[in-house]
């Protein structure tokens, strides 16, 4: 009579031969809540440790949502139900680590091309009320810098009274500058001519 040690189809796993650079398929027995479920895990062998003794593991990784995930399952797992290579390729190394540099790098020069933005249609809105707001103040106070003096005039017609608004142009130190040396040229001009 024979022993049996492992349920798990030991021949089968070890004409599988999995190894660097294959797509795998791994359907995973999954219990929740007293129930078991199947859960697959497909993506590409990284690694194969200890070849086909008792110990034999396999690195898959995987990109979920954009996040890169790595398992590592026990060849022999009576966990595993079943193992299924999709793609083999061809690869020059033993070991494929360089590949989650590779794929960080691909990552950073997307992210780099990339700018967060924060952008609403209410920004819109308050920074056109804000420019409106702006506008009417500076019209009210050149307004305001216009109007010097006002005198009220009684109309005799009317009976009320009538407003005169008489603006005076002041003139800066630099605009009173200026029109000294012009009239200090104008002057010299004359004194030459004479």
């Amino acid at each position: 009579m024979q022993n049996v040690i492992t349920p798990v189809a030991v021949n089968e796993r070890v004409q599988l031969g999995i190894r660097a650079g294959d797509t795998v398929r791994v359907h995973q027995k999954v219990v929740e809540k007293g129930k078991t479920r199947l859960q697959t895990f497909e993506g590409l062998v990284l690694a194969v440790k200890h070849g086909h003794e008792a110990g034999g593991t396999f690195t898959v990784r995987a990109t979920l949502s954009g996040i890169g995930v790595e398992k590592i399952f026990p060849l022999y797992s009576p966990v595993i139900e079943k193992i299924e290579i999709v793609r083999r390729s061809k690869v020059r190394r033993a070991k494929l680590y360089f590949i989650r540099e590779k794929v960080a790098r691909e990552v950073r020069r997307q992210l780099r091309n990339m700018r967060m933005v924060n952008i609403s249609t209410d920004d819109f809105k308050q920074t056109a009320v804000e420019e409106d707001e702006k506008v009417l103040e500076d019209e009210t106070e050149t307004m305001d810098a216009s109007i010097v003096d006002a005198e009220v005039v009684d109309a005799p017609d009317e009976g009320a009274p009538e407003v005169v608004v008489e603006t005076s142009e002041e003139t800066t130190p630099v605009e009173e500058a200026i029109a000294e040396a012009s009239e200090e040229a104008a002057d010299r001009k004359k004194e030459e001519v004479a």
